[in-house]
């Protein structure tokens, strides 16, 4: 490839820029060789010419394609330089706010400066067990790493974190130690990895300040070890210092803070344990104070501080020890403030006598006062003959006051360390270790010192290391891939490390230079400028000469002289540190011993920096003012060549820390310090020596897949090996072959090759997108011209139709005028014709009219005669009708008033049940009483009226009467005339006041009509309208009705759905009980096992077998199952286990506590029904004494009397007796066991039975034969007195005359007399009964009248409340009702079930002595009879029906287990029912139950549970075996509950079914047991099927290429090319995984599990299979593309094609791939415009925000052609999804397990129809 290919117009470029150190362009005008500039255009659209120079070959650098940009790996870049890796951290940074970023061997960390959610557990276990290239960079993938390495290659590893302060080191080294203390946890009870995490707030608190550059700047560098067993757990740390930063305890610069300890201590001031330090706060000490502001923005000191504390506790650091190490810290800041007063003479100085900080100092440390104050103003000088002492200046006197405070922090800082190395130490033996380096990076300030210069020098020594480890890396994977080895020129910086640390370097000179007696700084230097001068690496500034500059292989550092020899010589006076050693408290002595100060170098191997040696070597001789024997630099030199060999043992990995920008601003990113530091950390370096040799590297088969469509038809369709396409495709594409090289799996590339390919592909493709585009326009086009051929034919087609329609509407319209004319003028003669015929008609018509007029006139008037003569007649009949009308009128009004009245009864009634009508139209009603009420007064008045003319009328008549018959009288006697007249008259008058009153009435009754019409009508009205009131009540309360029936269904549902979630999570909650049960079960066995082993001695004894019980394997006590409801029993197993077992047994507790209610209860019930019967009793006591007073006495009848009452007491005392015998009997036998005594007692027993029995039906009969002696004789008596009464009434009777006997006469009145009696007894039993019932029905209409007013007034309530109240209330109440009657059934079911177990159990256990009895009689008649026959006939037996049951005997229950259980394999009965060895064990169960033995039901029981659980802890890993026992374990427990006698379990049991239950025992509480076990077993199923499943998901799933030719592979980076594992065979495709499913369908289907249990261990592997996809999609870049959304939606149609083959389709697996699913359709969809944001919202309900936004983060295009997802449409996406209240989750929980339900599933087979193989070996088993 020639310059003029690669710098072709529409190339990007990277040019300088001094704001943003590189900037991007693109080149507008191809380069020609000879141009002295390139034409660029900036992103900015401003033009440039940038100025080039092709001799020198100084070209701007080349743009990587678009489809790199963005990679997790910066080796993957084809491009390999500096703008490149810049660039590509920066978008990954901003962009997609990934913080990680792989660059080749290291892993790039810039810090966020915000809290990330991607360290929690979850996203631990995500990585745990992970390749390193498969998963998006991690510190947690760095950590995994080396843990692998560790376990597989058994070496020791070691993760180097290195930055700048405030790159994040601490947190990085903080959570790569979190992660090895989740993933390696200790192996035993320590804890010590707890114990590990718990050092950093106390190595924070000491060892971290404020900086300028980061508020917890580590100021010291540490490397911990943490070992690890043979099994890869934590068993213990040691840790290793660096170079404590002394001088900050006594000088902090501007904006800067001491040590965190010492705010901490300060804020806690006011705490009482802290009176005695005397503190205040920090602005009031000198050494905390210098750096001005004292707090740290959202740091609370004081909380720190108690965080402190706690860690010292939890690493076992006394209150003691933690009290005296507060106590040195505040003394040091007491030595602070000492106040130094100058002499006159200015060579001396003093310290006031009255000094409280001194007097403080002296106190806490336990020293004297007065020495202390001495020794710190003179010093000792000691010469070979004299000793003097001599003044110290006031400068001098500080010097030495801080040299002793930094010296007193430095040894309780190496105390602490060591302290925390013991608690960390181990006694177990080390297998290997992986240590974390947390070191600081290369500093470079305005002013360095000898810090920076220390802390450079270390930097040099690890780039050493990390350059030869680059190299050899790719020197490896050359030679692996037998690739022509070429040297790689890298960086060599050990002329630089010579130069510091060689012979007679800088190191070596400043020793000497400290030696010297009066040596100089200056004298240094110049020394430093003779010496290496004429060194590369060393120069001299040329404006100072007391500084010089190392040129470090990351930049020129100036170091300033001022203070390498103080510094170096850490000078402290041997007289103040003697007068330390003398101190009282012995813990401040230790800290300056000398043994003290050698044995944390001896034993942490470490030479700590801040250590200084008091003494000589030899103590002997003694040179003067020589207190340190090792310089600092020369302690820090040899600890530095100890980490370098531990490093140079170990495996290393890389973490460079970056720091984006000096604000601490999150998320920005400032490119100029990235640079700085990215030179400074090596990732340039490894980045050069990438780029020189093959940096860019692929597989065969992915630069197959990639680079396909640049090769012809032809030749990809030759059946060759790939290997050789792919180098014939190189080829013919590079002429260059030094550009690439073929290795054994991959083909190497040279920098710039990849892009240059990609270049060649992105043309192809854009050729092809030209081709399709013109074939496409181009069918378009042709579509357009035959869309407007087909239009034009069709607007002439129409058009020439148009006019023949016109042609054809003129004919027809000339047509229609032709025929309007002649129907006009038919019109109009016909018309003429017409009103000729009428004139005519209408003569006609008037002349016929005259004379029918003449007619009608006649018969007119005789037709009027007719009508007078009938109306008069119908006057007189009217009349005679209108007087009966009125009468049945009024009848009528008298019985609908009756009506009206009953009508308005009701109605009333009607009204009061409806009062909130009434309120709602009092009004109203109150018109229609007023009315009512007028009505009845008028009514009233009318009837008075009637009344009152009736009467009158009457009187009227009868005066009228009188008149005639008087004027009749008189007319007779005289015939005057005159007094005729006056009669005349007076009728007159009469006859005109009876028709005023007639007319008077009249008008009233006219009056009354119409007022009682208004009125009809207005209480019609008011009808009307109550009517519709009514109405729209009726309608507003049943929409009422519907409104809370709706709602009350609503709220059912949601409470169901409550409930059901609830229960789920019950549920869950209880199976994670049973797993961590049987996890602490199996860890128990383990433990015990080993304990097994170690103690293996000739005196362990091991327990019986028969001894085992379930409470050891099933967490149950040990209860038989027969027991089960009595109390005595229970109290009695209570104190056989034990008091702590019984304590321990809830549901035994509770038992006994609602029995001893229950007794409470039945005793107070008793006691009421005793006081009743007594009171009851009392009453026929008196009335039968007053009837025996009454009666007359006589012999027979008392002696009958009496004979009765005797044979009832006998009765009684017989069975007394009865009873006093067997519980004689059953004391017996709980004493004696032998056999003979049970024999006589049971023979005894018998004897006494029958002959009690013999008494008792002789007393019977007595009785029989009495009680109808006396009935006769009461019908005796009965006869007589009848015919003594007919004798009375009728004397002519035939046998009245004959003589009676006087002996049967009294016998016959006895008879009656006890007749009599006997009926009054049953009369008074009667009438005491009828009492009884008769008080009892009082009771009960006493309580439902309390009820009735209880209803009616909560009625009047409710009506008082509004309709939707009313109905919730109703609802409540029924709600209520029906709860308690739930509760009073239950509690008398849980009665009744308690006294049928009772007695159930009593019968059994004397049904079974009475058999064993029998049994033992009929073996010794069977004896007797052999003794007596000598011959012996053989008689045939009777073949019996085989019943379902199997008898075996005690002693065969181990082979029982052994043959069924443990040594059975699921292929041998492969061929038989499914579940058979369960139906089996039910057959013996049954007849074990059968005959009634439940020690033998219980120890089956337990050994089938121990040895089910035996089975599968020896196959653990076994699915068929577990699918085998899982089956079998749910038939038995469906056997159990199918044939348990419960009526909800028998629904669907055939007759013969019902036959085959249980009869004697209760196996509520084992099949618990079996349900907790068949939970265990499923766990174990589904562990089993992930087990398997598991690393199949992410291979067949993600990466298969289901669709050939959709994905595009993109050029991946180191991390991927060198797979940590080594295990890129075990490739699997996604028939692989259906195949697995079906194979594990085909299992449990065969062997016979339930439906229900398949289908939720499908739906739990569509979950894994779902929440393992989706992580990994989480967590990686290279998966998140469209091509792999398209494969991954074609993967679960697949999967969901499998589902509907198996018909799972109800199992609910396919919802639980929803957010698969969702995200592949994520993938696919568009994201531009804010409508795609919108439907992205709308679509991914089951993603959470975090996982859309993460999914966008780490889409990728493919091509080219391809958009990225801009961060605008990301930040829309979140805005639209604030309103979610989610969870921050962003992985799913793949080990989260759903609950598992086993439904009831009763077998059709019959226990009679099971056949046993005899391949089983179960010869011994009775078939009964």
């Amino acid at each position: 490839m020639s310059v003029t290919e690669l710098y072709s117009r529409y190339t990007r470029v990277w040019i300088p820029d001094p704001e943003e150190v590189w900037k991007s362009a693109e080149i507008i005008k191809d380069y020609k060789e000879g141009d002295k500039t390139l034409h660029l255009k900036l992103e900015d659209e401003t033009l440039l010419e940038y100025p080039i120079d092709a001799k020198a070959n100084k070209f701007p650098f080349l743009r990587n394609p678009d489809i790199l940009v963005g990679e997790n790996d910066l080796t993957a870049l084809s491009y390999l330089h500096e703008p490149a890796v810049l660039h590509n951290l920066k978008v990954r940074f901003l962009e997609s706010n990934h913080i990680y970023t792989y660059c080749g061997i290291v892993l790039v960390a810039i810090n966020p400066y915000e809290q990330l959610p991607i360290y929690g557990q979850d996203v631990i276990y995500a990585y745990s067990g992970q390749n390193m290239g498969d998963m998006d960079p991690h510190i947690f993938a760095v950590a995994e790493e080396a843990y692998k390495q560790m376990a597989r290659d058994e070496k020791n590893q070691s993760i180097i974190v290195s930055g700048e302060s405030g790159a994040g080191k601490t947190v990085s080294a903080k959570y790569a130690m979190r992660y090895f203390a989740s993933v390696g946890g200790s192996s035993s009870e320590t804890n010590i990895e707890e114990k590990v995490l718990a050092s950093s707030p106390i190595m924070e608190a000491i060892g971290n300040a404020k900086t300028t550059r980061n508020d917890n700047s580590s100021r010291f560098g540490k490397y911990i070890q943490i070992g690890f067993d043979k099994r890869y757990h934590i068993i213990g740390a040691n840790m290793r210092t660096y170079l404590l930063e002394k001088s900050r305890v006594v000088f902090q610069a501007d904006d800067e803070r001491n040590y965190h300890i010492f705010y901490q201590l300060c804020a806690s001031a006011s705490l009482p344990e802290f009176k005695e330090l005397s503190l205040m706060s920090a602005e009031n000490f000198l050494y905390t104070s210098l750096g001005g502001d004292t707090s740290i923005e959202g740091v609370d000191d004081a909380d720190d501080f108690e965080k402190t504390r706690h860690a010292f506790t939890l690493l076992g650091v006394k209150d003691s020890h933690q009290l005296a190490i507060f106590k040195i810290l505040a003394a040091i800041l007491h030595l602070g403030n000492v106040d130094l007063q100058p002499e006159r003479d200015g060579e001396s100085s003093s310290i006031s006598k009255q000094d409280e900080h001194l007097h403080n100092f002296c106190r806490l440390l336990g020293v004297e006062h007065s020495q202390m104050e001495h020794w710190l103003c003179h010093r000792k000088l000691v010469t070979t003959s004299e000793t003097y002492i001599k003044n110290m200046s006031v400068q001098q006197v500080v010097n030495a006051r801080n040299a002793l405070a930094k010296h007193i922090y430095a040894q309780l800082f190496n105390w602490i360390v060591q302290h925390i190395n013991k608690a960390l130490h181990t006694t177990v033996k080390q297998h290997s270790f992986i240590g974390v380096l947390d070191i600081y990076g290369f500093e470079t300030f305005e002013v360095n010192s000898f810090e920076q210069f220390c802390i450079n020098y270390a930097n040099e020594k690890l780039q050493q290391q990390f350059n030869s480890h680059v190299f050899k890396l790719e020197q490896e994977e050359y030679m692996k891939e037998q690739i022509p080895w070429t040297l790689i020129d890298f960086y060599d910086n050990q002329p630089c490390i010579d130069l510091i640390e060689a012979k007679l370097g800088i190191f070596d000179l400043l020793d000497e230079e400290c030696k010297v007696p009066k040596g100089t700084d200056q004298n240094w230097a110049q020394k430093l400028y003779d010496r290496h001068g004429s060194s590369q690496h060393f120069q001299k500034p040329r404006m100072s000469n007391i500084s010089f500059i190392v040129v470090h292989f990351a930049d020129k550092v100036e170091y300033q002289c001022d203070g390498f020899l103080e510094k170096n010589r850490d000078t402290v006076h041997e007289e103040q540190i003697n007068i330390l050693k003398a101190s009282k408290y012995p813990m401040v002595a230790d800290l300056f011993h000398d043994g003290k100060d050698a044995m944390p170098a001896a034993a942490t191997g470490k030479g700590a920096s801040s250590k200084i040696n008091i003494r000589s070597a030899r103590p002997a001789v003694k040179a003067a003012n020589k207190e340190h024997k090792k310089t600092v630099g020369h302690q820090f030199r040899n600890s530095l060549h100890l980490l370098m060999e531990t490093l140079n043992a170990t495996t290393p990995h890389y973490v460079r820390c970056i720091k984006p920008n000096d604000e601490k601003l999150p998320f920005s990113f400032d490119p100029k310090r990235a640079v700085q530091q990215l030179r400074a950390c090596g990732v340039l370096e490894t980045i050069r020596i990438s780029a020189a040799g093959y940096p860019s590297r692929w597989t065969y088969h992915d630069f197959f897949n990639r680079y396909r469509i640049l090769m012809k038809k032809k030749d990809t369709s030759k059946k060759e090996d790939r290997k050789v396409i792919c180098k014939m495709l190189l080829e013919s594409l590079i002429k260059d072959p030094d550009k690439f090289q073929f290795g054994r799996t991959k083909i190497f590339f040279r920098a710039g090759q990849v892009a240059y390919l990609e270049k060649l592909r992105a043309d192809k493709f854009r050729a092809a997108t030209i081709m399709i585009q013109k074939t496409v326009r181009g069918w378009l086009q042709r579509a357009k011209y035959q869309k407007m051929k087909k239009a034009a034919l069709k607007i002439q087609r129409y058009t020439r139709g148009h006019l023949a329609r016109r042609l054809a509407d003129r004919l027809r319209k000339t047509r229609a005028a032709i025929v309007l004319q002649k129907q006009y003028r038919m019109l109009r003669i016909r018309r003429a014709y017409q009103a000729i015929h009428r004139a005519a008609v209408t003569i006609q018509a008037f002349t016929r009219g005259m004379f029918v007029r003449k007619t009608y006139r006649k018969m007119l008037m005789e037709h009027k005669a007719t009508i007078i003569q009938k109306h008069a007649r119908a006057w007189l009949t009217r009349k005679h009708f209108v007087r009966f009308r009125s009468a049945a009128v009024v009848l009528q009004c008298y019985f609908r008033r009756m009506k009206a009245k009953q009508e308005l009864k009701a109605l009333k009634i009607e009204a009061r049940s409806a009062e909130h009508l009434k309120r709602l139209n009092i009004g109203m009603e109150n018109k229609v009483v007023q009315l009512q009420r007028k009505i009845d007064e008028q009514n009233k008045e009318y009837k008075l009226l009637t009344e009152q003319f009736s009467a009158a009328t009457t009187s009227h008549s009868t005066e009228i009467e009188k008149l005639k018959k008087e004027l009749q009288r008189y007319q007779r006697k005289k015939g005057d005339a005159n007094q005729l007249a006056s009669l005349q008259e007076e009728i007159d008058s009469l006859r005109l006041a009876l028709e005023k009153a007639h007319g008077e009435r009249k008008i009233v009754e006219d009056t009354y009509t119409k007022e009682k019409d208004v009125l009809r009508k207005r209480i019609s009205d008011l009808e009307e309208e109550n009517a519709l009131l009514k109405q729209e009540k009726e309608e507003l309360n049943n929409k009422i009705l519907c409104q809370s029936e709706d709602e009350f269904a609503q709220n059912a549902v949601e409470e169901n759905l409550l409930t059901k979630k609830e229960l789920e999570e019950e549920r869950v909650r209880y199976q994670n009980l049973v797993q961590e049960y049987s996890r602490l079960e199996q860890r128990y066995d383990n433990l015990r096992d080993e304990m097994a082993i170690i103690k293996q001695a000739p005196g362990h004894r091991r327990n019986p077998s028969n001894q085992s019980s379930l409470e050891s394997d099933s967490n149950y006590p040990s209860i038989s199952t027969s027991e089960v409801g009595d109390t005595e029993d229970a109290i009695q197993q209570v104190e056989e286990v034990g008091m702590e077992k019984a304590a321990m047994d809830m549901t035994l507790f509770l038992k006994l506590q609602k029995r001893v209610r229950e007794l409470e209860q039945e005793r107070k019930k008793l006691q009421s029904q005793l006081e009743k019967r007594e009171n009851e009793s009392k009453k026929p006591q008196v009335i039968e004494m007053k009837n025996e007073m009454d009666l007359d006495p006589d012999t027979d009848l008392a002696y009958n009397s009496l004979k009765r009452q005797e044979l009832e007491s006998e009765n009684k005392k017989l069975k007394n007796d009865l009873n006093e015998l067997r519980k004689a009997i059953v004391d017996r036998v709980a004493q004696n066991n032998s056999s003979n005594d049970v024999h006589d007692s049971y023979s005894l027993l018998l004897n006494q039975l029958k002959s009690a029995n013999e008494e008792l039906e002789v007393r019977k009969e007595e009785v029989l034969i009495l009680r109808t002696q006396i009935i006769k004789a009461a019908q005796q008596k009965d006869a007589g007195r009848n015919m003594e009464s007919n004798s009375n009434i009728q004397t002519s009777w035939p046998n009245s005359d004959k003589h009676v006997d006087p002996e049967d006469a009294i016998e016959a009145y006895h008879g009656v007399c006890q007749t009599n009696r006997l009926l009054e007894a049953q009369l008074q039993d009667q009438r005491r009964e009828h009492e009884e019932e008769v008080e009892t029905l009082k009771e009960q209409m006493g309580t439902l009248r309390e009820e009735m007013e209880k209803q009616q007034e909560v009625f009047f309530q409710t009506l008082q409340l509004s309709p939707e109240a009313q109905v919730e209330f109703g609802i409540q109440q029924e709600i209520m009702r029906l709860t308690s009657e739930n509760l009073d059934l239950k509690e008398l079911l849980e009665k009744l079930k308690k006294n049928e177990s009772k007695l159930k159990k009593q019968l059994k256990i004397y049904m079974k002595k009475v058999q064993d009895y029998e049994a033992d009689q009929v073996v010794e008649q069977t004896e007797k009879r052999r003794h007596e026959l000598n011959r012996q006939v053989t008689v045939q037996r009777k073949e019996k029906d085989f019943q379902g049951m199997l008898e075996y005997c005690k002693e065969d229950e181990p082979l029982l287990v052994k043959n069924l259980i443990t040594d059975l394999k699921p292929q041998m009965v492969s061929a038989t029912v499914p579940c058979l060895p369960a139906y089996i064990l039910y057959m013996c169960i049954r007849h074990a139950d059968y005959s009634n033995d439940d020690h033998k039901v219980h120890s089956l029981l337990t050994s089938t549970i121990n040895g089910i659980k035996k089975v599968l802890k020896k196959h653990h890993d076994d699915f068929e075996m577990t699918s085998f026992w899982l089956a079998n374990t749910c038939r038995l427990l469906h056997c159990l509950k199918q044939y348990s006698g419960d009526t909800g379990f028998m629904t669907q049991n055939t007759v013969k079914q019902n036959e085959h239950c249980l009869k004697n025992f209760d196996l509520t509480e084992y099949r618990q047991i079996l349900s907790d076990l068949s939970i265990q077993i499923y766990q174990q199923l589904i562990k089993i099927a992930e087990g398997v499943l598991q690393p199949m998901i992410v291979t067949a799933v993600l990466e298969n290429e289901s669709i050939q030719g959709l994905s595009g592979v993109k050029p991946m980076g180191y991390r991927k090319r060198t797979s940590s594992m080594g295990d890129s065979d075990n490739f699997y495709t996604l028939e692989a995984i259906i195949r697995q499913l079906n194979t594990f369908h085909s299992v449990m289907y065969d062997q016979g599990l339930d439906p229900e249990i398949i289908q939720q261990a499908v739906k739990q592997l569509f979950y894994m299979i779902n929440a393992v996809a989706l992580n990994n999609l989480l967590l990686r870049k290279d998966v998140c593309s469209w091509s792999t959304g398209m494969q991954l939606r074609f993967n679960i149609s697949q999967l969901e094609e499998w589902l509907r083959g198996k018909n799972l389709q109800q199992s609910g697996a396919a919802k639980t791939m929803e957010p698969l699913i969702q995200a592949a359709q994520l993938l696919q969809l568009k994201k531009k415009t804010s409508e795609d944001a919108e439907a992205i919202c709308s679509l991914c309900t089951a993603l959470t925000t975090q996982q859309i936004v993460k999914i966008l983060n780490l889409y990728t295009p493919v091509n080219e052609f391809e958009e990225r997802v801009t961060v605008a449409f990301i930040r829309n996406i979140q805005a639209n999804l604030q309103e979610r209240n989610e969870p921050p989750q962003l992985l799913l929980d793949f080990k989260f397990m759903f609950p598992v339900l086993f439904p009831f599933n009763p077998s059709s087979l019959t226990m009679d129809s099971i056949h046993i193989p005899a391949s089983l070996g179960l010869e011994f088993l009775n078939r009964v």
